[in-house]
């Protein structure tokens, strides 16, 4: 199953409504799920373009996934450890090595946007221990681990912030770099769910 784009909370869905497909994927029996972004790095070793396999998480959102009644799909708290599968991760760096792809590691901050960071707000998240910044991924993540899917998930570094010297960054750039990486991403996620 793949979709195409998927619902942010900036937009104004609540975060049942932007979990709501992870919730439809489990009752069709997906037992994995691949989550990619655009996301702002702020890594000093990434570069616009590169890939981050994201290691870990780190939740930012105003509202939790799971705030409310318990869906009967997992425990009420969660454990949250192993948000994005080692075996997957150890696969990814695998394939990439034998393509010759560059990929990086890194951990991921979903905030609600629709803003792009301040250099402060960039400063500030990678002394928090983040490598990367974006607006989506950790809502379906968190739900996807609840109901015990098995998650990889891949940040394409769009943009670049938080360092001595400032830079703009538009919608459209951040596009263009994304599709540019796309390819990249794609082949690693094509050759894991054939060695799966």
């Amino acid at each position: 199953m793949a979709m195409e784009g998927r619902f942010h909370f900036y937009e104004g869905y609540g975060m049942k409504e932007v979990t709501f497909p992870i919730r439809v994927m489990y009752e069709l029996g997906i037992e994995t799920l691949f989550v990619s972004n655009a996301s702002g790095g702020m890594n000093p070793e990434f570069r616009i373009g590169d890939l981050m396999i994201i290691t870990d998480h780190i939740n930012m959102f105003p509202e939790h996934p799971l705030r409310g009644r318990n869906f009967p799909t997992g425990p009420r708290f969660p454990d949250m450890h192993e948000a994005y599968d080692h075996k997957l991760v150890a696969l990814a760096d695998e394939i990439a090595k034998e393509k010759n792809i560059r990929v990086m590691h890194g951990v991921y901050m979903g905030v609600q946007g629709p803003t792009f960071e301040t250099p402060a707000e960039y400063r500030m998240y990678h002394k928090m221990g983040a490598d990367a910044v974006g607006m989506s991924t950790v809502p379906e993540v968190i739900v996807a681990r609840h109901c015990n899917i098995k998650v990889f998930g891949i940040s394409v570094i769009t943009d670049l912030g938080g360092f001595d010297v400032p830079v703009k960054v538009s919608h459209e750039e951040v596009q263009e770099a994304a599709n540019a990486a796309q390819p990249r991403m794609t082949e690693i996620m094509r050759e894991i769910i054939k060695r799966s």
